[in-house]
């Protein structure tokens, strides 16, 4: 399961993954403060585990596998 760690920033490298899940939006790699006020505003997603849950990503990501 280290495969993750190398996509948040260096604060949360070490952190278990059920503290993961529950870190900001903008812990993950090349996601901006401003982005993660962005996509509260937008869609209510606060954490790691929103964006991951969220149904508009997911639905995004099933039709962008369909496609492959």
């Amino acid at each position: 399961m280290s495969g993750y760690k190398d996509k948040f920033d260096k604060a949360f490298e070490e952190k278990p993954i059920d503290e993961l899940v529950n870190a900001p939006v903008d812990a993950l790699q090349g996601v901006s403060p401003r982005h993660a006020e962005l996509l509260k505003e937008a869609f209510n997603i606060k954490t790691v585990g929103d964006l991951g849950t969220n149904k508009y990503f997911l639905w995004a990501q099933a039709v962008a596998k369909l496609a492959e």
